[in-house]
């Protein structure tokens, strides 16, 4: 992807997040009373998630899960994300809809993250990535995504066998990004979620 092509995706990601962000205001708004009302803990969570050129920025997801699920340190999300015993009952409706993604249009339109892209980790768990393979290095050169090519055909990663296999995916995403393969994967996506598939 050429200089140019970049900052036109970069443009179209900013215009196309901020009016996102305007016309699911509404739904924005009941995802959060219906986390507030579950447990009266906060409805946004962050976390610390590494990005472009190697910097930390916070994600913005609903809170999906109890306010205690990490007291023992860092846990990857098992059972593919839907059994989870930790999850919430309204979290566990917004990640099988993925509706929790929704606040990651501000890191979108703020910069740290585009709508395509590889999928951004915690420095916990890239610090393991890197002893089993250096090239995630490599992932460091674009904005990580909303959604991915990996996400698509990975799913979620709860074995470091799966994130050796995600690194896979997003270093050929990385060599073949162009408009068209970041249309293909966010139609892909939009599909996915309309007809309930599973990723």
């Amino acid at each position: 992807m050429s200089a140019f092509a970049r900052s036109v995706k970069r443009i179209g990601d900013c215009i196309l997040s901020f009016f996102a962000l305007i016309i699911f205001s509404p739904l924005f708004l009941l995802c959060y009373i219906a986390v507030r009302r579950e447990d009266g803990g906060p409805a946004i969570f962050k976390q610390e998630r590494i990005g472009r050129f190697g910097r930390p920025f916070n994600i913005y997801k609903f809170r999906t899960m109890r306010l205690d699920a990490e007291k023992f340190g860092p846990q990857l999300s098992h059972a593919g994300g839907d059994d989870d015993p930790r999850l919430t009952k309204i979290g566990k409706f917004l990640r099988a809809h993925h509706l929790d993604e929704l606040p990651q249009l501000w890191n979108v339109f703020c910069g740290d993250m585009a709508f395509i892209g590889p999928r951004p980790e915690r420095k916990f768990y890239i610090d393991q990535i890197l002893e089993h393979d250096i090239r995630y290095s490599y992932l460091y050169q674009i904005r990580p995504g909303v959604t991915s090519y990996a996400t698509l055909y990975n799913g979620y990663t709860d074995t470091m066998e799966k994130m050796l296999r995600r690194l896979e995916y997003d270093l050929y995403y990385l060599g073949h990004r162009s408009w068209w393969f970041d249309f293909k994967v966010l139609f892909n996506t939009f599909c996915s979620i309309v007809f309930g598939k599973k990723f």
